[in-house]
Order: structure tokens, then C-alpha cells, then sequence
């Protein structure tokens, strides 16, 4: 099977898994989010898989040097906590708390048809970009 083929089809998954799981509903996503009102933790049940799949999967990818489709893996080395990073997930975190969306359930909601993912997708590429210029210019100086 080829890398695009394989690719395709482990987006297709993941896709179907996030309309079926509700993740790319934001009604259902804020419900998960709001504690202090009319908490809706089944979304809960759906992180907790998918943090089960991810340990197994990177337990295997740890054991191997190839995968399955013969690439070498490159999984991430930096285990360091700074201050890039805990911006960068209260960022994340707030946009996700604002809006009901993250990346990947945005793109989904928006190939739905969903108006409101349209606008998130927009803005996050526009933030996407900001990023790029900054970190451009932090490199130059």
C-alpha cells in the first residue's frame, strides 16, 4: 500500500472518529469544558481512549526503526518544559475553550459544512502565519 493511500485512509479514520465521538460538534465540546455548569464528560471517555491508543502506539514505535510503511521514525527528542510551550498550550487551550474547536476537529466541521469551523480555520492559518513571521524575525535577531 502507498504512502498516499495509507495516509488518506488513516485521515478518513481519524475523521470519522471525530464526527462519531462528537469532537467535532463545539456544542458538545464547550459542554465537556464548561465545570461550573452543565458538565458533559463524555468526551472524557474519548480522550481517555485515545491517550490509551497513542501509549500503546508509541510504545511500539519505541521498539522498532522502521515503520510499517519502511520510513525511519522520527518521533520527538525535546522533553523539556519552557516557556514557549506553556504559552503556546494556554494559547491553544483558549482557543479551544473560546470557539469548541481544535485543528483537527475544525477541518472536519468545516468539511462538514459547519459555518463556524470556516471562521476558526481562518483565523487559525492567520495565527498560523503571525507565528511564522515572529519566529522569523526572533531567528534573524
Amino acid at each position: 500500500m502507498g504512502f498516499t493511500l495509507v495516509s488518506f485512509l488513516a485521515g478518513l479514520v481519524f475523521g470519522l472518529g471525530l464526527l462519531i465521538s462528537g469532537m467535532a460538534n463545539p456544542e458538545k465540546v464547550l459542554g465537556f469544558l464548561d465545570l461550573a455548569g452543565l458538565w458533559d464528560p463524555s468526551l472524557a471517555l474519548v480522550m481517555v481512549g485515545a491517550i490509551a491508543v497513542g501509549v500503546i502506539a508509541f510504545r511500539i514505535a519505541g521498539l522498532r526503526r522502521l515503520t510499517l510503511l519502511g520510513l525511519e521514525f522520527r518521533l520527538p527528542t525535546k522533553t523539556d518544559i519552557d516557556k514557549r510551550l506553556v504559552v503556546g498550550s494556554v494559547v491553544f487551550g483558549a482557543g479551544w475553550g473560546l470557539a469548541g474547536f481544535c485543528p483537527g476537529p475544525a477541518l472536519v466541521a468545516m468539511g462538514a459544512g459547519e459555518q463556524k469551523a470556516v471562521v476558526f480555520v481562518v483565523a487559525m492559518l492567520a495565527g498560523m502565519a503571525l507565528f511564522e513571521l515572529l519566529e522569523k524575525r526572533r531567528v534573524a535577531n
